[in-house]
């Protein structure tokens, strides 16, 4: 079935792979906080240069409810890496659910945790064929249904005559069959976004070739300037977490000397978050990133502390 495309700017569907997205440009980042929306609308699309069949250049808009469908599931507590695993990603998850309420669709599959038995490769003979090796039981941990999700729902999208262009972030080949039946019974533009900020995943060919266009990487800069707000508003505040900052470790640091200054750690982050003078005009917390930086910023609270507020006073509220 072959459907017209609107004209006008194509409205534009993304489809994006939690997991990979995260392993590819967020894991060990200060970007985890990742303003998704922002993002798309105001750097990956605008980047994104198509033309129709008469030459003309076609513009990206984000389609309406939703913009975005980010799939993904909840981290398994006994296999999370960290102690506020769980609960720092459900609350990133709330704050797109609150910030976007229509604009964003979470998908969640789940996590498979067994134990399997798999053969082990002999350090002294590595060419061994696997019959011939040993055996080990290792826990096995998998995140199921998400490819299969973006691939129904996408499919399906497409064929539903409300969008003109579907844009996948991922670099996995499991929805290339997706992408093929989208292509061979629709009119809707394919576009994939490799999840990477270093170019060290390639673009996986089959999926490449299906594509009508590709984005290579994201950049850090693009990352850096898509963040959400640090609070989001609403009966109970939901606010980033202190381990997705950049160096949590100096952060409390500060956070230990400003918060007797300012009274409450909310007064602190606020005062953190504008420039001051007394550091060049930067915001102390983007100082707090580096050690030096971090030292700049005790230094000044120190020097605060010991001297006369009429001398020399922290920035107002």
């Amino acid at each position: 079935m072959q459907q017209n495309l609107q004209i006008g700017p194509l409205r534009t569907r993304i489809y994006i792979d939690g997991y990979n997205l995260y392993y590819g440009c967020l894991r060990n980042t200060p970007y985890k906080w990742l303003d998704i929306v922002a993002l798309f609308e105001r750097c990956i699309l605008p980047s994104v240069l198509l033309r129709c069949e008469l030459g003309d250049a076609l513009i990206s808009s984000l389609s309406s409810a939703p913009s975005i469908k980010y799939f993904t599931a909840k981290i398994v507590e006994r296999v999370a890496r960290g102690s506020d695993s769980v609960s720092s990603q459900a609350r990133y998850h709330t704050a797109l659910r609150k910030l976007y309420t229509d604009n964003v669709q979470i998908i969640e599959g789940y996590f498979s945790v067994s134990k399997t038995i798999v053969k082990t490769v002999d350090d002294n003979y590595p060419n061994r064929a696997p019959r011939e090796c040993h055996e080990m039981l290792v826990w096995k941990i998998e995140e199921k249904q998400s490819d299969v999700n973006i691939s129904l729902e996408a499919y399906h999208d497409s064929l539903s005559g409300s969008i003109d262009q579907v844009v996948f972030v991922t670099n996995d080949t499991d929805i290339a069959p997706a992408l093929k039946m989208i292509r061979e019974h629709s009119r809707v533009k394919v576009g994939l976004v490799i999840p990477t900020t270093d170019h060290e995943r390639v673009p996986n060919t089959e999926l490449a070739n299906l594509a009508h266009w590709v984005r290579t990487h994201i950049t850090k800069d693009e990352l850096a300037s898509s963040q959400l707000p640090r609070v989001i508003l609403g009966r109970k505040p939901t606010v980033k977490p202190e381990s997705w900052y950049a160096r949590p470790d100096l952060l409390h640091k500060i956070l230990a000397l400003a918060i007797p200054v300012k009274g409450d750690k909310g007064r602190a982050f606020k005062w953190m978050g504008q420039p001051n003078p007394y550091l060049d005009n930067r915001c102390p917390i983007d100082l707090v990133e580096t050690e030096e930086g971090a030292q700049q910023v005790i230094d000044y609270i120190t020097l605060w502390l010991g001297t006369r507020a009429s001398e020399i006073e922290l920035q107002p509220d």
